[in-house]
């Protein structure tokens, strides 16, 4: 039975990043990939030849992961900035959020799984943290379960 491909959304930077993976991945590791695997297959004995082996697992998980991007941006929908709710937390907006019990406060921009980086201040919808935001408005609290425990967390601010 066929997975259905949940419809992922992206800025247009995001979508172009993923785009441009796929195209190195076609063109530099692809050409690598099998080049590897002539080499190992030109040393002899394929029954014994454990390089012959490797080149060709590390060769048919280049082609699924080529094939995983290919879905994603198949799949994939750009959200235009100037149309965002902001008295909501959605994608692509950012939030000032204040943890309740240490009243840290932090500030996130909630974006799509494969545009996460916690460094940079940008983490998924997909992650607890991000669930718990979804839909919320300034005021309103969101529980998250932590490794540590429950983390209450109250809206601050809404922004793009």
């Amino acid at each position: 039975m066929a997975q259905q491909q949940q419809i992922g959304y992206y800025t247009e930077e995001g979508l172009q990043k993923l785009k441009d993976e796929v195209r190195h991945l076609k063109t530099v590791e692809r050409k690598a990939a099998t080049q590897a695997v002539a080499e190992a297959r030109d040393k002899g004995d394929l029954s014994e030849n454990a390089e012959y082996d490797a080149a060709r697992e590390a060769q048919a998980l280049l082609e699924v992961r080529i094939a995983k991007l290919e879905d994603i941006i198949a799949n994939a929908r750009i959200v235009d900035e100037t149309k965002l709710d902001l008295s909501k937390v959605s994608i692509l907006t950012t939030v000032k959020i204040k943890n309740l019990n240490n009243n840290a406060t932090m500030k996130y921009t909630l974006v799509a799984e494969n545009e996460a980086n916690l460094k940079s201040g940008k983490i998924s919808v997909d992650s607890p943290i991000g669930k718990a935001l979804l839909g919320k408005k300034v005021g309103e609290k969101a529980e998250v379960q932590a490794p540590a425990g429950k983390i209450l967390f109250e809206v601050a601010e809404i922004s793009i």
